[in-house]
């Protein structure tokens, strides 16, 4: 908690009504998706400008308090735990869209944004902001920054990353900072944009983003596939975008698709079951044909990687459909989830998955373990569910175990064990996995000059020092 001479210092900064203290809104606001660490958040304050996060900053800085940013607090890693008595920075006041510029196609968000609401406000003007994922209703523009988000289109667009043409940030030290301010082309030296994307919120606190939109997508087909093997789904990846362009191509598990449909209420899309299942989206030719779809279907079934499958018939059905991959995660929540987040290169997946697949049922076989995630870019999601009569840390402990032999093939593969999620406090101790001890002590250098005393969400991605 808050000493009485801190609270009454934060309280000349920001009106008492907009810092709270209770309970129950620290218990909301002091943990993400995850439910692996017990939040402890000293105070959750909500600032309305610029000027108060900067304020804020400062007066952490002076107080030697902590500071965890919060957005829509959809993570799946951690990163927006507040355990060690920090206090929480929430964005969701700081909701405004401002400055769209029809030329350059790019509009000013304000961190609190909720993705939703810009791309409701890029389809108002009759363009497209088109990364999207299943939390797009709660997830803000700041998080996504903050971790790089990804999503079900990454295939097509790429990632948070690609979309962002400018950035305002308060650095640890509570400088303001204007990064790139909506240029196209800026060959003026280091692009500090590309630091605080992906930093998690331990560089400083992304608080306005300039973000790029683009022309509507065009008509597309929605499908849903059978597939019996699951090293095959790579393959029905090259015969669909070796003949169209696809926007969007994900895959699941008949385990994870029972979940969603019980927690629905749902019936099976397909006559059978199968052991996986793809969901496609692809763009339909300007005749809004549908037959080159179908011969790459029919490609499919001829060469026995898929047995079946449906075509929506509108947009009601394709949404349908689409609710079948992206209820998942809501689906398992009450299950407590341990989550792996991994990726390679979209060539040795086949090799991957075998090896992967042959790995998770000798280490877990007590356990129901969930396959789904945006293969189409490498991307698998492993889901892991708690046993009702396990406890939380018996659980985590087992499941970290098996880590050690996950990440050994995922170090093999010259792969990442977190691909969009974050590093945030569950794969903190991984991430020399993923990067070498020479990476993590520049990381260590680059954090030490944005946040000098250490304030911004510390603890996530990088260990603490000492």
């Amino acid at each position: 908690m808050l000493t009485s001479p801190q609270l009454s210092a934060l309280q000349a900064i920001i009106p008492a009504e907009r810092i709270h203290c209770d309970a129950d809104t620290l218990e909301r606001y002091g943990q993400d998706w995850t439910r692996y660490t017990r939040p402890q958040a000293a105070a959750v304050v909500f600032p309305l400008s610029i000027e108060e996060v900067q304020a804020v900053v400062r007066w952490a800085n002076s107080q030697g308090v902590a500071i965890v940013p919060s957005g829509g607090r959809t993570g799946l890693s951690g990163g927006a735990v507040a355990a060690q008595g920090e206090v929480v920075l929430s964005f969701e006041r700081m909701n405004r869209i401002d400055q769209f510029d029809p030329l350059a196609r790019t509009v000013r968000c304000q961190a609190g944004v909720v993705t939703a609401a810009l791309q409701a406000f890029a389809q108002e003007q009759g363009l497209l902001y088109p990364v999207d994922f299943a939390s797009s209703g709660s997830s803000q523009i700041g998080g996504n920054i903050a971790t790089n988000a990804g999503g079900i289109r990454v295939v097509r667009y790429g990632m948070t990353r690609d979309w962002i043409a400018g950035l305002t940030v308060v650095t640890g030290s509570g400088e303001l900072l204007q990064c790139n301010q909506g240029l196209n082309k800026n060959n003026s030296g280091y692009d500090f944009r590309h630091l605080f994307i992906g930093s998690e919120g331990t560089l400083g606190l992304v608080v306005e983003a300039t973000v790029r939109l683009c022309d509507p997508a065009p008509p597309s087909a929605v499908l849903l596939l059978a597939v019996p093997q699951l090293p095959d789904i790579m393959a029905v990846f090259h015969a669909f975008r070796s003949r169209l362009t696809l926007q969007a191509f994900e895959f699941f598990s008949d385990q994870a698709l029972t979940h969603v449909l019980a927690a629905e209420q749902a019936q099976p899309p397909l006559a059978e079951r199968q052991p996986f299942y793809v969901l496609l989206e692809c763009e339909l030719p300007p005749s809004a044909d549908d037959a080159p779809v179908l011969q790459a279907f029919e490609h499919c079934l001829e060469q026995g990687w898929v047995v079946d499958g449906v075509l929506a018939q509108s947009q009601q059905q394709a949404k349908a459909l689409w609710r079948l991959r992206e209820g998942i995660s809501a689906a398992i929540t009450p299950r407590t989830p341990y989550k792996n987040d991994i990726a390679v290169v979209i060539s040795r997946l086949p090799d991957f998955v075998s090896r992967l697949q042959a790995l998770l049922a000798r280490d877990y076989p007590d356990f129901e373990v969930l396959w789904y995630g945006h293969i189409g870019d490498g991307n698998l999601h492993i889901n892991v569910l708690k046993p009702e009569s396990w406890a939380l840390e018996e659980f985590r402990h087992a499941c970290e175990a098996v880590n050690k032999q996950v990440f050994a093939l995922v170090a093999e593969f010259a792969g990442s064990m977190s691909a969009e999620h974050g590093v945030g406090l569950l794969k903190r101790d991984y991430l020399g996995v993923t990067r070498s001890a020479a990476d993590i002590a520049l990381m260590r250098g680059v954090k030490a000059v944005f946040d000098p005393n250490n304030i911004m969400n510390p603890g996530k991605l990088l260990r603490r020092a000492g």
